[in-house]
């Protein structure tokens, strides 16, 4: 069941340009955008990628960072803003738009698929430059899907953008402040030892 759609006042342009995006679709478009919409389902892949680097060792620091910038992110952003503001999506108020994948039932803003990758792609780049670039394109390809796919507003995917670009900046001044205490205890210990 579809939630009513909220109090929010809708930004007089963001209909107009939402539906202006529906004049893009294509059929190899539509696929290549449901799949990056897919691949940011959860926060799955931007998940998967920090338990791969808290395991390897020498990419560990990143891979804390990156997890407690998305946890900070779901808490904040999932849990906290989208129930207390309670925007309704733009594919409640235009039902004439055919939409390409499942109509969700969660409110609107922000949108999670943008905060979870914009999150994890910076921590990504604090740590890795390069691949955190890679990252950072595949964020933006996933949080564009979400207009294209008509199931976000453009302020939705702004606020998860500058949401999810705070987390990774706390997250990685913490995280450091972490290892710098842990490494600083480790070496005293050493060095009582010798």
């Amino acid at each position: 069941m579809i939630p009513e759609y909220s109090w929010w006042h809708i930004f007089d342009w963001e209909m107009p340009f939402l539906q202006s995006l529906q004049n893009m679709h294509s059929a190899p478009l539509d696929v290549i955008m449901k799949i990056f919409t897919y691949l940011g389902e959860a926060g799955i892949l931007w998940i998967a990628i920090s338990l791969v680097l808290v395991i390897i060792p020498k990419t560990r620091k990143c891979g804390f960072t990156m997890a407690l910038a998305m946890a900070l992110t779901f808490l904040i952003g999932n849990v906290i803003l989208k129930n207390a503001i309670g925007r309704g999506r733009p594919c409640w108020v235009d039902q004439n738009v055919k939409l390409l994948i499942k109509l969700p039932d969660d409110y609107s803003f922000p949108s999670g698929h943008t905060m979870n990758g914009i999150t994890a792609s910076l921590c990504l780049f604090f740590y890795y430059h390069k691949a955190g670039i890679g990252a950072i394109v595949v964020a933006c390809i996933i949080a564009f899907s979400r207009m294209y796919l008509f199931v976000h507003w453009p302020t939705d995917i702004l606020a998860g953008c500058l949401l999810g670009a705070v987390d990774a900046v706390i997250s990685f001044f913490v995280v450091k402040k972490i290892f710098e205490v842990v490494e600083k205890k480790i070496a005293e210990k050493k060095s009582r030892q010798a």
